[in-house]
């Protein structure tokens, strides 16, 4: 099959590609800005006449974007979109229910909502990691019972949304009310682990927020303003409040790697060690981690971040937070572990570091699993079937 593969600065564009190749494919890049996924009369050109030189199959992208899907409805070309990020609005397009979609979601709660409503171009498909080149990562081979010299006891790899994604902070004109609101709906939510209420609760305090941050939906969308303000202001509040909070939690017992876009963070036994490349340093952190920490951003419902899979693929001991899609494919106790509370966070934590071998075979377990059913090979042949 040939594909037209539109490639922009995403994630796993080398791992698909990769897989691609392996499963018998053939594939075209189409360079692609998304700075507007929505309409641009220019990509729209080149992309019919990429795909009349080419003649594809299939196109396919990392994320949904509606001025793909109509130029593919007007050529009749069948789109493939993958989407990992989240929230991720231009899914809400009308666009989406366009004939030409096959839309993979990796959660499932969010992919019911949309069945739900009798949309038929919406899927569930969880994430998925290259464990070939994680595996030949590893020159000695790969078995986590000898893993290479532990550099870290307990990591995070992640955004604590203190940086350039925090709009609740700019809402300075907020009401006392508004305010009061908020803060004690947060805490509630922050309590709660596998339901998030954060979207229905708003209505009282919509005109405020909008006052303080105006947010209005796209015009060729149907997400509401309480969806704006509940995805991509509040929910990602609670998530770096909730990650500050169990990070100083753990760093109170524990020397604590964290890597994170803001150097400035600074607590008691963290070593801050800013960013690290998805490719080159990640793979090796999660190995040489004895624990790896997952705190799931809130806006995600029920699916497994690809940062959970990310750990698993390269053999890392996973310790995340409860989230419901992880229970239809992998086993707790044997191939993760999740937590249900900072005090279980806490104690899972000691737990472990002290019970080497089966801190190990967990770990183990979880990478053999991902690899037998969890690769690029395997969704690819999925998405294609």
């Amino acid at each position: 099959m040939k594909i037209l593969f539109i490639e922009w600065a995403s994630f796993g564009n080398e791992d698909i590609k990769e897989a691609f190749t392996a499963e018998g494919h053939t594939f075209v890049c189409f360079p692609f800005s998304n700075k507007d996924g929505r309409k641009d009369a220019e990509i729209e050109k080149a992309l019919s006449g990429a795909l009349h030189r080419e003649t594809p199959d299939v196109v396919f992208s990392f994320n949904y974007f509606p001025v793909i899907s109509q130029v593919c409805r007007k050529e009749s070309v069948r789109y493939i979109s993958w989407i990992y990020d989240s929230p991720y609005v231009m899914l809400y397009s009308y666009t989406a229910v366009n004939p030409c979609n096959e839309i993979y979601v990796f959660d499932r709660e969010l992919y019911m909502e949309f069945h739900n409503a009798g949309i038929q171009t919406v899927h569930y498909m969880p994430m998925a990691v290259n464990t070939d080149r994680l595996d030949r990562m590893y020159p000695d081979g790969f078995d986590s019972r000898e893993q290479l010299p532990g550099l870290y006891d307990i990591s995070f790899v992640g955004s604590l949304y203190t940086e350039q994604h925090n709009f609740y902070d700019r809402m300075t004109t907020l009401s006392e009310y508004a305010k009061g609101y908020l803060e004690a709906l947060m805490e509630a939510q922050m309590k709660v682990q596998g339901y998030n209420f954060i979207q229905e609760s708003l209505s009282p305090i919509m005109d405020d927020l909008y006052k303080a941050l105006p947010m209005d939906p796209n015009p060729d969308g149907v997400e509401s303003r309480e969806y704006l303000y509940a995805q991509y202001v509040i929910n990602r509040k609670i998530t770096g409040l909730e990650r500050i909070d169990l990070l100083c939690a753990i760093a109170e017992r524990h020397t604590l790697d964290l890597f994170t876009h803001d150097t400035n963070v600074t607590m008691k036994n963290l070593r801050n060690h800013g960013t690290a490349d998805y490719y080159s340093q990640m793979p090796y952190i999660f190995k040489q981690s004895r624990i790896n920490l997952n705190i799931s951003l809130r806006s995600i419902k029920s699916g497994i971040p690809l940062r959970a899979f990310d750990i698993m693929g390269s053999g890392g001991f996973l310790l995340s937070n409860y989230q419901a899609d992880f229970l239809e494919d992998f086993m707790p106790g044997e191939d993760f572990v999740y937590y249900e509370s900072k005090e279980d966070l806490l104690w899972k934590i000691d737990y472990y570091l002290s019970h080497e071998e089966e801190r190990a075979a967990i770990a183990s377990n979880g990478h053999d699993k991902v690899a037998a059913g969890h690769t690029f090979r395997h969704r690819i042949r999925e998405m294609l079937a």
